[in-house]
């Protein structure tokens, strides 16, 4: 076993974030205030990145992306998460389930949306359809050679800035013996399409300017050829995308809480009460000595969850933990720190009431903690037949 980083991925860790300290960072208060991230500090963002070379890094060098491994790909995000994920949403980490584009598909979605010309937002989620993603309600049946979408999704995040979208709807139902089980396939849908409209969606107290809408289908007639994957075939396809998803989501959470704790840290070192650095009490002291332990086993089961599938091991069960305890951790730090400032935490002349703040959907999205609980508890029990 190796717990070191190689030179480049030394490299990779430097590079990002020396990108988020000096490029994301001084724009996140003004974002924060407005909610708005202006379309040419996006496009100046993005070039930048690309510049760089790590736009779709998440991508093989085959279709034109850095090719990094997930190891290499979650050292990326874990640095990524010290910024306003408004900000850092312009680094550029196309949905990998692309790579599912056949045909015609490579040429209109996956290659310009790897080489920056085209943004994509995945659609899943429903009013009714969250955890229970065969809920959904949103269809599409058959109708003179096409298909026809109907139904709405809601929580889609950076479907403001996206130029086409990953939607998927319910286009069945098999007879089982537990039930009627709805069949999902997975369709290539851009802005502007006949029948499709996007609008606003709902305001968050959580990552602000990374802005969520609602997507509304009206007769959306789609030929064959949007079909991304095999019709009926859009579980095989989420499923790729959600081991991704949710291993960003423990990086970015163990990324944040790192530089949560950098505050911590300087503040318990600087604050002066009873005539000492509140560091001399065994009160906040103790307390910063449980948020980097809990941080540093939050960031060693999450690389392994990556190792394990660069090494094309079974991780289902890794990368939910890393999720459910990266997340959780995330919001022990977030209030352990604000705790630690007092009133002051709680003003927004520090970011401690905006980490705070974030910290809390990360237990939602992706899979709730919940969700991570069954996953991680069947994978166990299953094996014993329970």
């Amino acid at each position: 076993m190796h717990f070191g980083l190689s030179d480049e991925q030394e490299m990779i860790v430097s590079t990002v974030r020396s990108f988020v300290e000096n490029e994301i960072y001084p724009h996140e208060a003004e974002v924060e205030r407005t909610g708005i991230v202006p379309h040419d500090l996006a496009q100046t963002l993005k070039q930048k990145v690309i510049d760089l070379g790590f736009y779709a890094c998440n991508f093989p060098e085959a279709v034109g992306g850095a090719g990094l491994s997930h190891l290499d790909f979650t050292l990326v995000e874990r640095e990524l998460g010290r910024g306003s994920m408004a900000l850092t949403h312009f680094f550029g980490r196309p949905q990998n389930i692309l790579m599912a584009c056949e045909g015609t598909q490579r040429e209109q979605y996956l290659l310009p949306a790897v080489r920056g010309e085209r943004m994509d937002a995945l659609a899943m989620t429903e009013p009714d359809a969250g955890s229970d993603v065969r809920g959904m309600k949103c269809t599409a049946v058959r109708n003179g050679g096409d298909w026809v979408l109907n139904g709405s999704k809601h929580f889609i995040s950076g479907a403001d800035h996206a130029d086409f979208f990953i939607v998927f709807v319910a286009t069945g139902v098999d007879d089982t013996p537990r039930g009627p089980k709805k069949r999902i396939t997975c369709f290539l849908v851009d802005r502007g399409h006949p029948g499709f409209a996007v609008r606003a969606g709902y305001n968050s107290v959580s990552h602000r300017g990374y802005n969520n809408c609602i997507l509304e289908f009206d007769d959306c007639r789609l030929p064959d050829r949007q079909v991304l994957g095999e019709v009926d075939g859009g579980f095989a396809v989420m499923n790729e995308w959600l081991y991704a998803t949710r291993l960003t989501v423990a990086a970015f959470s163990v990324g944040r809480a790192r530089r949560c704790f950098d505050y911590a840290l300087n503040y318990a070192a600087e604050r002066k009460q009873f005539g000492q650095a509140i560091a001399k009490f065994q009160g906040v002291s103790f307390q910063v000595a449980d948020m980097i332990t809990e941080i540093d086993a939050a960031d060693f089961l999450t690389l392994a969850g990556a190792w394990r599938l660069d090494e094309g091991l079974s991780a289902n069960r890794e990368i939910a933990s890393a999720k459910v305890y990266a997340t959780e951790m995330l919001a022990r730090v977030t209030d352990t720190t604000l705790q630690i400032y007092g009133g002051m935490g709680l003003m927004d002349d520090f970011p401690i009431e905006r980490f705070w703040r974030d910290a809390r959907v990360e237990r939602i999205w992706d899979g709730t903690s919940e969700i991570q609980r069954h996953i991680i508890s069947r994978d166990l029990f299953r094996p014993l037949g329970a």
